[in-house]
């Protein structure tokens, strides 16, 4: 006879997995592919996810470094990210037809960018160094017109800047309370720094991040299931260790899972990165079942109704794409 299985209950993050900038990301390449045909080029991942650029490499997408892998008469796609201008000027050049699938709240960024630049201000970005959004957003500006903060400690770092004017704006995906450390930290030395007109990190970040404060304390240990290069998932491991979930770790999916770590536990939080398909979530739960006799239980923090509009060349009729 079977020994009976132990008890756990898994406690959900809501809202978790998909935001809706990677939603419409991902429907950009799909419906591309349905429109032009296959293969459809796309600069780098298209969202940070290893299992959607495999399930849209599978259905025809091609995914390149650079746009000078990408051969004439072919559709290309920008990742949800954001690309600094010298891109769409390059795809111009070579007469290359693109598809720009940047998420409007990081092409907000851009234009905040871009307005404070016009109006004299040297802008001071909070944001993480290589961080493909960052680059997009600094490449929107000529050089040295942004500064990156990544920490309290580059805030007093910063030269003296007495007599310029300043406004700072922030990427998108970033730990909301950190964030709020560097901006106190950037008024106090800077009090006349201009702020964004509307909070930069976005809604989808601080849902999730909201979501996991919720059950944190509550849980023996938290997975995140995201990928690690991207920003907003390893932000929800920070915000589970800080609640005080020291067993908090990050996993792609199912197979990624360290059962060791989780022997002792009777409760495990649950919530997944923008990028992260629930299908993901769901073969995590499966792979419980398997180990475990399992209870359900969702928090749910917001209700998200968000959508973007797909960029209007996919809805007009069918033309060849170079």
């Amino acid at each position: 006879m079977n020994a009976p299985l132990q008890k756990i209950e898994i406690v959900l993050a809501a809202p978790r997995g998909f935001c809706a900038g990677v939603d419409r990301a991902i429907q950009i390449v799909e419906r591309a592919i349905a429109k032009y045909g296959a293969p459809v080029y796309v600069r780098h991942e298209i969202v940070h996810n290893r299992f959607v650029v495999d399930s849209l490499a599978a259905k025809g997408a091609v995914f390149v470094d650079e746009l000078d892998q990408v051969p004439p008469g072919v559709p290309v796609v920008f990742s949800a990210h954001g690309v600094p201008k010298s891109v769409p000027l390059a795809a111009q050049a070579r007469e290359l037809f693109y598809l720009d699938a940047t998420c409007p709240l990081v092409s907000k960024v851009h234009r905040e960018a871009e307005r404070h630049h016009r109006e004299g201000h040297h802008i001071l970005l909070i944001g993480h160094a290589g961080h493909p959004e960052v680059i997009g957003t600094m490449g929107q500006l000529p050089d040295g017109a942004v500064t990156l903060v990544e920490t309290v400690a580059d805030v007093a770092a910063l030269p003296d800047m007495t007599g310029r004017k300043l406004a700072f704006i922030t990427q998108t995906t970033l730990s909301v309370d950190d964030t709020a450390e560097i901006i106190a930290a950037l008024q106090a030395r800077f009090p006349s720094i201009e702020a964004p007109r509307k909070e930069d990190i976005c809604y989808a970040t601080t849902n999730r991040q909201a979501a996991v404060k919720a059950i944190a304390a509550e849980c023996d240990a938290l997975l995140v299931i995201g990928a690690p290069n991207s920003s907003n998932s390893l932000r929800l491991v920070e915000v589970g260790k800080r609640l005080g979930c020291t067993t908090a770790l990050l996993v792609q999916r199912a197979a990624d899972i360290d059962w060791s770590k989780l022997e002792h536990c009777r409760s495990v939080g649950i919530t997944a990165g923008a990028s992260a398909p629930e299908v993901l979530v769901e073969e995590v739960i499966d792979a419980f079942r398997q180990r475990f006799e399992v209870s359900l239980r969702e928090v749910t923090t917001a209700t998200e109704a968000v959508q973007f509009k797909l960029p209007a060349a996919l809805d007009q009729p069918s033309a060849k794409a170079g």
